[in-house]
């Protein structure tokens, strides 16, 4: 990333808008964080994060709560879309679905939905069901740092894993997945949105204060490295 930065000379690469979630589940003393490895040779790959990706033209906003504009710093529909891009994002690949009502969804669905053969919207329509836009808190938003050659306007929600349901590794896009300790995650490789997120996460002693904090996910951090002439990489947020 230092180099990246010292050989940077502009312009910056469009910052493309995505999703992420941090799945939370109670674990004694207070609980615990679903977090998968990306493969090496993915971009962002040999490090942690959590189940996320860019927002998909078809990513809808029907039936969403109203609200989001203003709670993610973006029109309307705008947001909307995020919002379907972090719940379909999750179904994609974990196989936790945050949906209410009808039948329950199948692999099957995943898969198509995976394939881009169809829609979230067409899915949750098909099994009669709605989306749980309400078990989403928006936490934070970051966008990747202009000397990076790609980037994106990223927004990270909360949310309690769904009783019945269980994460499965099914992406693809990962070697190994783990539920972690926010407080005791200092091991693993991360970039800094995953580890001050965990970071932030570790004060709150349960999911139930984790899913009520009140959060600013409309004003975006942006992260910088600044060279010292000490030869030192240093990041300022």
């Amino acid at each position: 990333m230092a180099e990246r930065a010292a050989a940077f000379t502009g312009p910056p690469a469009p910052a493309r808008p995505a999703a992420t979630v941090v799945l939370l589940r109670p674990a004694p003393p207070a609980f615990q964080v679903y977090a998968l490895r990306r493969h090496a040779a993915m971009v962002f790959g040999g490090v942690y994060a959590f189940p996320g990706g860019r927002v998909d033209p078809a990513d809808t906003p029907d039936g969403l709560r109203p609200g989001w504009g203003a709670r993610l710093g973006l029109p309307d529909r705008e947001a909307g879309a995020v919002v379907a891009a972090a719940v379909r994002e999750l179904f994609e690949e974990t196989g936790v679905l945050l949906a209410a009502g009808g039948e329950q969804a199948s692999e099957a669905d995943r898969a198509a939905l995976v394939a881009r053969e169809t829609t979230l919207a067409e899915v949750l329509a098909r099994r009669g069901a709605t989306v749980r836009d309400d078990l989403l808190t928006p936490w934070s938003r970051w966008i990747t740092p202009e000397f990076e050659p790609r980037r994106f306007d990223t927004w990270f929600f909360v949310a309690a894993l769904p009783p019945g349901q269980e994460p499965r590794d099914v992406s693809g896009e990962a070697d190994r997945v783990a539920w972690v300790d926010p407080a005791d995650a200092g091991h693993l490789t991360m970039l800094p949105p995953t580890a001050i997120t965990l970071a932030e996460l570790a004060g709150y002693g349960t999911v139930e204060a984790a899913l009520a904090a009140d959060r600013d996910a409309a004003r975006p951090v942006l992260p910088q490295i600044e060279l010292g002439p000490d030869g030192v990489a240093r990041i300022r947020l």
